[in-house]
């Protein structure tokens, strides 16, 4: 279980400073509003944030 949880936020962190490199903030702002829309169980809103963030990568 801890390992799981070490390996996620591994995932999360690396995701982020990606993002951060391309995208500046808003990709920061995108990440943390899909882990807080899987979280909170708002499927709308996570699956919307990633359609965005996906945009913005492939602009990117």
């Amino acid at each position: 279980m801890v390992l799981y949880q070490a390996a996620l936020a591994l995932g999360e962190f690396l995701l982020g400073r990606l993002a951060q490199s391309r995208l500046g903030v808003l990709g920061l702002l995108l990440l943390a509003t899909v882990c807080v829309g899987i979280r909170a169980r708002h499927t709308g809103l996570a699956v919307g944030a990633v359609v965005v963030f996906t945009l913005l990568m492939t602009q990117a």
